[in-house]
């Protein structure tokens, strides 16, 4: 493995295996972000990252990002990814950590209207960035695995780094926050009628030939007041998820309790797990039994993940070596706090020429979150779910200065903002989906969610 630049650094720190006790020391400044591989009880991944204070920031909405750097401000139409990939230099890394620092933030599911012509049919009720990434030169990585905490990259000064060393090598005090409430109701832009009015419509372009799947989702809303914060270290007890994140970026927090890869690259090896194949948890050791059996031999199932697999193979085949695209895992069980999901894994190798941006831009938005073929997809969720999909089924992703990435599809994610707080839940509809079935499999999807909310409630 390459050495790292010589104004980066490695600092061994204390470890925690709640990283959230460090976070939340930082977590009310704007731009802190902390990718979470779950709770220390129910983990699934190994490590969580997080950051503040980047040194440049770029916020897209429409067509133009404004870039703020050294305290100065510019704004320009350029493609947004490729906007991030010039603030990212190359840089040699320390082998022990996946992020060296570089780019945290997320990018929003209408981002794809910079690379698609797509109809404007739905309410845009979101009013928040289509991107918003920091670029961050140093950064607290905690290896669950190896129980070992780094403090890596540069500071501005060595007074800087030696007071960052100092910040997080102490078991920080509980800080006072302000206890989440939920104000008003909760409600769905959909209906049982209209969604079988949306569900009736997809099935007609599937028999046309439009499309193979299209993922139709609703979107459930409620007033709040009170630490965003506060509800995330709620969620992330009873919702412990590999992808998850917490984003306080201006205007806006992200909640995110994914439990999907979007695309991984590590070393030039490129990686991506879509989710197709649902079935909800049951308290009974017998019933719960029957719905992994039942969903491992679902044709429905099998059909709708392969078909995703095809697409993705197709998507990052663009920037891998050709040949190189495998598929290692097809139709995994993995099981969560309330569902049970088959995963699929696919592979490739990426291209010399090509920059783990590059990747994302050519698969974004993520295949299984809209249908095949995609953009046909994309072109009927926008005349058929009322609202805009904003930041929900984009994607939460890390990008290195030594050109790793990981990422998630930002679904099971709670989005804040201006006493707001929303949240998605759908599934993808073929040939043989049924009505009931569907409606009820959106529900089980966001059970969790729905469940946190309601016990927020102000009685």
């Amino acid at each position: 493995m390459s050495t790292p630049c010589s104004n980066s650094q490695l600092y061994a720190l204390p470890y925690l295996s709640d990283s959230t006790r460090l976070f939340s020391s930082v977590a009310d400044q704007e731009w802190a972000v902390f990718l979470d591989s779950g709770s220390a009880e129910k983990r699934q991944g190994r490590y969580d990252i997080f950051a503040t204070q980047p040194v440049c920031t770029l916020l897209t909405k429409g067509k133009q990002t404004l870039i703020t750097k050294a305290g100065k401000s510019s704004i320009s139409k350029l493609d947004p990814f490729t906007l991030v990939k010039q603030q990212l230099p190359l840089q040699q890394a320390f082998p022990e950590v996946p992020f060296n620092g570089g780019a945290i933030g997320y990018f929003a599911y209408d981002l794809a209207r910079n690379l698609e012509t797509l109809p404007e049919i739905a309410q845009d009720a979101e009013h928040t960035p289509d991107m918003a990434i920091g670029i961050y030169q140093w950064a607290v990585v905690v290896d669950h695995r190896q129980k070992r905490s780094y403090l890596v990259g540069s500071a501005d000064s060595t007074e800087h780094w030696q007071a960052l060393i100092q910040q997080f090598s102490q078991y920080p005090e509980e800080r006072t926050i302000l206890n989440f409430q939920v104000t008003g109701e909760i409600q769905s832009n959909m209906t049982m009628e209209s969604y079988k009015q949306a569900f009736a419509k997809i099935k007609n372009y599937l028999k046309e030939g439009d499309c193979y799947q299209v993922n139709l989702a609703q979107r459930f809303v409620t007033t709040c007041q009170g630490d965003p914060w506060d509800a995330y270290c709620q969620l992330r007890q009873i919702n412990s998820a590999p992808f998850s994140a917490y984003l306080n970026v201006p205007g806006v927090q992200l909640l995110s309790s994914s439990p999907e890869r979007f695309l991984k690259v590590s070393a030039g090896k490129v990686e991506t797990k879509p989710i197709k194949g649902t079935r909800p948890r049951k308290e009974n050791v017998l019933a719960n039994q029957q719905q992994i059996e039942d969903l491992l031999i679902s044709p429905k199932d099998r059909a709708e993940n392969v078909m995703i697999v095809d697409l993705l193979r197709n998507d990052i085949s663009k920037n891998c070596l050709p040949g190189s695209v495998k598929v290692p895992k097809l139709f995994a069980l993995e099981s969560y706090a309330t569902v049970h999901h088959l995963v699929s894994t696919i592979s490739g190798q990426l291209a010399a020429n090509s920059h783990a941006l590059d990747l994302l831009r050519s698969c974004f938005p993520g295949g299984s979150i809209t249908g095949a073929p995609k953009i046909r997809a994309m072109e009927i969720i926008e005349e058929l779910e009322p609202h805009r999909r904003g930041i929900y089924c984009g994607s939460i992703a890390y990008i290195g200065f030594d050109g790793n990435m990981d990422s998630n599809i930002t679904i099971r994610t709670l989005v804040h903002s201006d006493n707001t707080i929303r949240f998605w839940a759908g599934g993808g509809i073929v040939n043989d989906s049924e009505v009931e079935a569907e409606y009820q499999e959106s529900f089980d999807k966001a059970a969790v969610l729905l469940n946190l909310l309601q016990q927020m409630q102000v009685s």
